[in-house]
């Protein structure tokens, strides 16, 4: 059966409508698409779809396939991307308190971080709203321990080593410890370590099994030393052009994401642990000279942020440490 002339326009517009109501995001990412952090979103961009009834539709990007780790703030402040995955301390030279999560021995612990975050929160939205970004939400990578290819006894075992540096934290860590700090982004890790490029990083045991750390590496020791977050923003103008509906249905995604990817994190650093170890890696406690030397390095660390930061990060501390 043939349509009229008439029929063949109406369902033409009609399709046109459908396109206009449906409105696609993307959301870069710059870690591996089977990350706890990215199946994290995933789930998330499903749940916005179902509760928007199809309305928004959001494409998760992994493994830095649309943006590169430090151009994705960026790239969501200027709107080539709605909305993107970030991890805050690689931010701090930007502004300090972005690298709060990233300070050694300061919230060492799940609920430590959560005491941060919740402390962290209304300086990033407002230092993000005024950047024309807001926070969606945020979930910690499990425990920083150190990764190394040589036994490590105390600090002084550093000297000299090639260190993978991924923020300005980690950069200073292998300056206090006199380590040569080497810049090499979360996709590269790998390789670094088999050409040589790198001999030893502070990750979690989430980040050694990605990159399979077990090939090229004996060593880990669980120093528990901080959990940094990955923060999910979205850029303002491009959530405002949503209606209430999507709004609400991005919000509430949000908040069960950032739940769920706790609880995740928590499981991911039991698991990841277990199984580096099975594949033959050492999984060790520092030694006492060990935690002691880097308990230094830590409260080193936080004299000079605080002093950087000034009285937003002095408050920041005080009220995290009461």
């Amino acid at each position: 059966m043939r349509l009229s002339r008439p029929l063949l326009l109406a369902a033409a517009a009609l399709a046109a409508f459908a396109a206009q109501a449906q409105t696609k995001w993307d959301l870069p990412s710059a870690y591996p698409a089977a990350n706890f952090h990215t199946e994290n979103l995933v789930q998330f961009a499903a749940d916005v779809d179902k509760a928007s009834a199809g309305k928004l539709k959001i494409t998760v990007h992994p493994a830095a396939s649309l943006f590169k780790a430090n151009e994705i703030k960026r790239a969501v402040q200027g709107g080539q991307a709605q909305m993107g995955e970030v991890l805050l301390v690689n931010f701090q030279n930007e502004w300090q308190i972005f690298g709060a999560d990233g300070l050694p021995f300061l919230a060492d612990s799940y609920d430590e971080a959560a005491k941060l975050w919740k402390l962290q929160r209304p300086l990033l939205d407002k230092k993000l709203g005024e950047q024309g970004m807001m926070v969606l939400y945020a979930v910690p990578w499990p425990p920083q321990g150190i990764y190394s290819k040589k036994p490590l006894a105390s600090a002084a075992d550093l000297k000299g080593i090639k260190w993978r540096a991924y923020s300005p934290a980690t950069a200073r860590i292998a300056e206090l410890v006199g380590a040569q700090p080497v810049t090499v982004q979360a996709a590269e890790v790998s390789q670094a370590f088999a050409t040589g490029v790198t001999e030893s990083m502070m990750s979690s045991g989430s980040t050694g099994w990605d990159t399979k750390l077990f090939e090229h590496v004996k060593y880990y020791y669980d120093t528990q030393a901080w959990l940094p977050k990955n923060a999910v923003l979205v850029n303002k103008a491009a959530f405002a052009a949503l209606d209430k509906p999507a709004q609400d249905a991005l919000l509430k995604a949000g908040a069960d994401a950032e739940t769920r990817g706790w609880a995740a994190s928590r499981k991911a650093n039991i698991e990841t642990l277990d199984k580096l170890k099975g594949k033959g890696m050492e999984i060790l406690p520092p030694s006492p000279q060990l935690k002691a030397d880097m308990k230094k390095v830590g409260d080193t660390m936080l004299k000079e942020w605080v002093e950087k930061a000034g009285p937003e990060g002095k408050q920041l501390i005080d009220a995290f440490q009461k």
